[in-house]
């Protein structure tokens, strides 16, 4: 059984991200009205991050050695990305007390304050990233998104580990 080669993986996740991307934006943001909470943001970068790696890998298609330096800074973006989508699952869980207060909305952030400390409350995340806005078979948005990122982490390691 042939697999396919480095390159034709890397544009097919690359595509997949853009894929996510675009359904977050065209479909969840704009044509259901869901506006993305901080933590949403932050998955959000760490899905096009990912997808630029996996298609800078594509594009540039170097060497088993370069190769497996790509997949490594895919499977560390996807680990990170997933573990924002964590952070936003265990926002959700949480009883409505313990819940922390909303901030501003991100437009806001980045014009009243540096960007480090916008960056910093993006990281954070709200109570607005408390709010389940959608489910699909039970599953929040953030829950569907950790699943992509495990995908996506597996096959950075699969691309790491093969020979």
């Amino acid at each position: 059984m042939n697999l396919p080669n480095n390159r034709t993986i890397g544009l097919a996740m690359a595509a997949s991200c853009a894929g996510l991307i675009a359904v977050a934006v065209f479909y969840f943001q704009n044509r259901l009205g869901l506006d993305p909470c901080y933590l949403c943001i932050t998955q959000r970068v760490f899905v096009i991050l990912v997808g630029v790696i996996f298609l800078v890998s594509a594009l540039h298609n170097p060497a088993a050695g370069g190769q497996k330096i790509y997949a490594a800074l895919a499977a560390l973006a996807a680990s990170a990305g997933g573990f924002f989508s964590i952070k936003q699952l265990w926002l959700q869980s949480l009883p409505e007390d313990q819940i922390p207060a909303c901030g501003p909305p991100v437009d806001y952030l980045f014009d009243a304050f540096s960007p480090s400390e916008a960056l910093n409350m993006l990281l954070r995340g709200d109570g607005n990233c408390a709010e389940v806005q959608w489910q699909l078979l039970g599953l929040s948005m953030p829950a569907w998104v950790l699943v992509c990122f495990v995908g996506l982490t597996a096959v950075a390691v699969f691309q790491l580990l093969r020979k």
